[in-house]
């Protein structure tokens, strides 16, 4: 019998299981295709586990719904961080969390001891480096006039990773796009030897876009939060916003802001509990 908590950062679901109390399942990778099936299982873009770290408060590891795991989740974390706090196993509201990505700064603006409002994470710096992103180009970076053919369409594309990679493109109209039929064509395109999460955005204003994401392993989902970074670095690159943006996505909005300074890339967002529950396994 597994127990867990299911929670959403804007629609983006996770299941969250206590590997601190209890130990890690010796095969993560079925688990999470079993947990994550919405028609026999509980149903989720993934399963989340919160573990001990000998160099950070927490590890965070995340299985997609294909049993891959991933590096990094923007919308993962910040449910990890509301139930480390929600739950009792952390006293403060500012802690460090290890990823797969690297360690991670998040911050809990709480309204009380009970109440999590919205979550902020420093994603740490934007990877533009083709090599460490990685994409298969000669280009130099950055990486943002990269063509490739889609379904016979050519398709200029950013790159950019948050610890996983991300190709961003920019069209007219996001919401008569076919993500579902040329999604999975972006995602296992010969130039990116680990595949690729893709972002569709459309621009809305010099500090508004929206977006719509093609996430590996999971496919769309209503929110990526290493997604929303990465268009916005990519969207700043491009010259297209200022450093401050918010992200308008199917599941609700992100604020992020790239602060070239520091070379850091902030993100914040709410974290919602959804339900708890037990599964046979």
């Amino acid at each position: 019998m597994i127990e867990f908590v299911k929670m959403h950062g804007l629609g983006n679901d996770y299941l969250y299981i206590n590997c601190i109390k209890n130990r890690e399942p010796l095969f993560p990778e079925e688990l999470a295709k079993r947990l994550s099936n919405r028609h026999f299982g509980v149903g989720a873009d993934g399963i989340i586990l919160v573990c001990n770290s000998k160099i950070a408060d927490f590890k965070m590891r995340i299985f997609n719904s294909d049993g891959s795991e991933a590096e990094m989740c923007g919308n993962g974390i910040r449910g990890f961080a509301k139930y480390v706090y929600d739950y009792n196993l952390i006293d403060k509201n500012e802690f460090k969390i290890e990823t797969l990505a690297g360690i991670r700064k998040v911050k809990l603006n709480t309204l009380n001891k009970s109440i999590t409002e919205n979550i902020t994470v420093d994603m740490g710096e934007p990877i533009l480096h083709p090599v460490k992103i990685p994409v298969l180009t000669r280009e130099e970076p950055p990486i943002k006039d990269l063509k490739i053919v889609i379904k016979n369409k050519i398709f200029t594309i950013t790159c950019v990773s948050m610890g996983n990679p991300h190709a961003i493109t920019f069209v007219d109209d996001i919401d008569s796009l076919d993500i579902e039929h040329i999604g999975p064509m972006f995602e296992k395109k010969e130039i990116f030897p680990e595949q690729v999460n893709t972002e569709f955005i459309q621009v809305v204003s010099r500090d508004v876009i929206k977006m719509r994401v093609w996430e590996r392993g999971s496919g769309e989902t209503l929110a990526c939060g290493t997604g929303a970074c990465a268009s916005v670095v990519a969207c700043v690159l491009n010259g297209l916003t200022e450093d401050k943006v918010t992200v308008k996505l199917l599941g609700g909005d992100l604020f992020i802001e790239y602060n070239r300074d520091e070379d850091a890339v902030y993100m914040t967002g709410p974290a919602r509990i959804t339900f708890t529950g037990e599964f046979n396994y």
